[in-house]
C-alpha cells in the first residue's frame, strides 16, 4: 500500500507516484523487500531486517532504521514485529504479519488528518500499538488482586505458576516500554532533520506516554512482590499453626510418657504392682492429665 502525506491528510497513490514525490509512506511485506533489489536501490538503504528481537532505532547520516517487537497481550499468540526505514522523503514500513499495514490503513481512513506531517504520522502510527495498554495493565492488576484474595482466603493452589506467568508478562512489557522510551527520545532528537518541529514535539509526547506506562508496570512489579510476601506470610502462619498443634500434643503427652516410663521400670519392690486397682487408677490419672493440659492450653489461647 502506497500513500502520500499532505497537509490535509494521508492519500493513497500508485507505486510510481510514491517514488516520485516527497513525504511518501508505504507498507510492504518484509519478504517482498528482501526479494526486490530494485526497491532497496530506490530507497537507497541496504540494511537487513530478517530477525527482529526488540524495539530500537539507529540514526544514520541519510536514513533511520528501526525495528519493533510488540509483545502479545493474548497468551499463546505471536508478537507483532515490523521494521521501518525512514529517509528525508519517505517512510517504508516492512511487515509480514499485516498488523502494521492495518495500522497504516486505519490512519489513512481515520479523522486525524489535519496538519499531518511525517513526524505526526509516525507518532499516531506508534501510538496505535500502545493505545489500549493502560486497560491491559489494569486487567493485570485485577488478576493480581484476585490471586491476593485467593491467598488471604486460603486458596493457594497453583500460586507459583499463576504468579510466574504474570511476573514474566509484566517484565516483558516493562522492557518494551523502556525500549519505546529510548526510541521516542532518538526520534525527538531529530538529528537528521527529517521531521518538523511539530513532529519532534509529538515524539516528546509519545515519550511521556511510554514513561507513564513504564511507571505503571513498575508499580505492578512491586504489587506482585507484595502479594508474594503475603503468600509467604500465609505459609509461615500455617507452619506456625502446625507447630502449635505439635507443641500442644507434645506437651500433653509428656506427663503420660513420664508415667509410662516410671511404671515401666522393672524394680522388684513397687507397691502399685500388687494393688488390684493400679491399672484403672493409672488410666484415670492419664485421662485427668490430658484434660487438665488441654484446659490449660485452651485458657492460654495456645490453640
Amino acid at each position: 500500500m502506497y500513500y502520500i502525506i499532505t497537509g490535509s491528510g494521508i492519500k493513497k497513490v500508485e507505486e510510481k507516484d510514491f517514488w516520485n514525490c516527497n513525504n511518501g509512506v508505504c507498507a510492504i511485506k518484509l519478504s517482498e523487500w528482501n526479494e526486490s533489489p530494485l526497491m532497496r536501490e530506490k530507497a537507497g538503504i541496504w540494511h537487513k531486517a530478517e530477525q527482529i528481537h526488540s524495539c530500537k532505532i539507529e540514526s544514520h547520516m541519510d536514513y533511520i532504521f528501526g525495528t519493533f517487537k510488540v509483545p502479545s497481550k493474548i497468551k499463546g499468540s505471536r508478537d507483532i514485529t515490523f521494521a521501518m526505514y525512514i529517509t528525508g522523503s519517505r517512510i517504508i514500513i516492512l511487515d509480514d504479519d499485516g498488523e502494521a499495514e492495518e495500522a497504516v490503513k486505519k490512519l489513512a481512513a481515520g479523522s486525524l488528518q489535519e496538519n499531518m506531517c511525517p513526524g505526526r504520522f509516525l507518532y499516531y502510527f506508534l501510538l496505535l500499538f500502545i493505545n489500549e495498554d493502560l486497560l491491559f495493565l489494569q486487567k493485570i492488576e485485577r488478576d493480581i488482586a484476585v490471586i491476593e484474595e485467593d491467598v488471604l482466603c486460603g486458596r493457594i493452589e497453583k500460586f507459583s505458576c499463576r504468579m510466574l506467568y504474570l511476573k514474566k508478562l509484566i517484565s516483558r512489557f516493562y522492557h518494551y516500554y523502556i525500549q519505546l522510551k529510548v526510541v521516542a527520545g532518538e526520534l525527538s532528537a531529530n538529528e537528521n532533520g527529517f521531521f518538523s518541529s511539530n513532529g519532534a514535539n509529538a515524539f516528546n509526547q509519545y515519550k511521556n506516554k511510554t514513561e507513564q506506562l513504564a511507571d505503571e508496570t513498575q508499580l505492578l512489579r512491586e504489587y506482585v512482590m507484595q502479594v508474594q510476601e503475603v503468600y509467604q506470610s500465609e505459609i509461615e502462619i500455617k507452619q506456625n499453626d502446625i507447630m502449635k498443634v505439635l507443641a500442644v500434643v507434645t506437651a500433653t503427652f509428656l506427663p503420660l510418657t513420664l508415667i509410662a516410663g516410671w511404671y515401666g521400670m522393672n524394680f522388684e519392690h513397687m507397691p502399685e504392682i500388687g494393688y488390684k486397682y493400679s491399672y484403672p487408677v493409672i488410666i484415670t490419672a492419664s485421662i485427668l492429665v490430658i484434660a487438665a493440659s488441654l484446659y490449660y492450653f485452651k485458657k492460654k489461647k495456645f490453640w
